[in-house]
């Protein structure tokens, strides 16, 4: 039995309780109403603490809060998330958006020895978490589903992509000798450095581009 038949089993021995369905409609509308008071607090650059420099936290918070617009917009992605997570039908990009906002936190309040906190945003994190697997059915696309095509082959495309982006390590090479730009002791081996970085980088978007899946999904061709 393959990796994708087992997820889709246990997701849906999982979905189908009533009981599950109400936890989980229980954690979409706690943790979205969670994020929306410190995400106003931010986004009306109000500061989130008092505590002195001194403090580990308060050092933290009081240098963020100086970063201006930043930290307006750490508000502003708090409540877009909160306010996805508490529409249904939006609720599996409410999930999406708030696992690494509040995984990021949970591991900044354990750095800084946030008392108290610490634990809850773990809580917060696992909460996510479970509100991400629960959207499986949603987002299994991702992950399991192939594209039926494959990209245009070209005549000699695994060699003309790498001399390709050598000639431009060339090209960057003579302009930075003509201007005089980052002042090299020696342009022609700066140079000789850049085309091979450039080589080395098109052989590997020459490798990507081998592999790169395009077209409809190959569950489309099934059912047509």
């Amino acid at each position: 039995m393959s990796i994708e038949k087992i997820l889709d089993g246990l997701h849906a021995s999982v979905v189908n309780r009533w009981w599950t369905q109400l936890f989980t409609a229980f954690v979409r509308v706690l943790l979205g109403l969670a994020f929306i008071p410190p995400s106003i607090k931010k986004i009306r650059n109000i500061p989130f603490t008092v505590l002195p420099d001194s403090n580990p936290v308060g050092a933290y918070f009081n240098a963020l809060y100086h970063t201006g617009f930043y930290y307006e917009f750490i508000g502003w992605s708090q409540l877009l998330a909160a306010v996805l997570l508490l529409i249904p039908r939006t609720s599996h990009l409410g999930a999406l958006l708030f696992l690494p906002i509040i995984v990021n936190i949970a591991v900044l309040t354990n750095s800084v020895g946030f008392v108290g906190t610490w634990l809850l945003t773990i809580l917060m994190s696992l909460a996510a978490l479970h509100l991400v697997c629960w959207e499986y059915d949603r987002l299994k696309p991702v992950i399991f589903r192939d594209r039926s095509g494959s990209p245009f082959r070209f005549k000699y495309w695994f060699i003309a992509i790498p001399l390709f982006f050598a000639a431009g390590g060339v090209v960057v090479s003579g302009i930075f000798a003509l201007l005089r730009i980052g002042n090299f002791p020696n342009y022609l081996l700066t140079g000789l450095v850049l085309v091979g970085l450039g080589l080395g980088f098109g052989v590997a978007v020459a490798i990507h581009y081998r592999f790169m899946s395009v077209g409809k999904l190959a569950s489309e061709d099934r059912i047509e």
